[in-house]
């Protein structure tokens, strides 16, 4: 099988931004900790821990 199978592909996440200095880091939307992405990017900004929890419950699932 030469090509993926696109009922299990994962979208692509956006790469965290650049944080400009002395800009803070925004917090998880889930658990509170520090992002990896700086305050004013948006949608929903997710730590690398519950970033990856979420990646394993949508992975096939369904």
């Amino acid at each position: 099988m030469d090509t993926p199978d696109p009922y299990c592909a994962t979208p692509a996440r956006p790469e965290p931004g650049p944080v400009a200095a002395g800009e803070r880091f925004a917090d998880c939307v889930l658990c509170g900790k520090a992002t990896e992405y700086p305050a004013s990017h948006p949608g929903v900004t997710l730590c690398p821990v519950c970033e990856w929890q979420e990646d394993q419950r949508g992975a096939c699932s369904g």
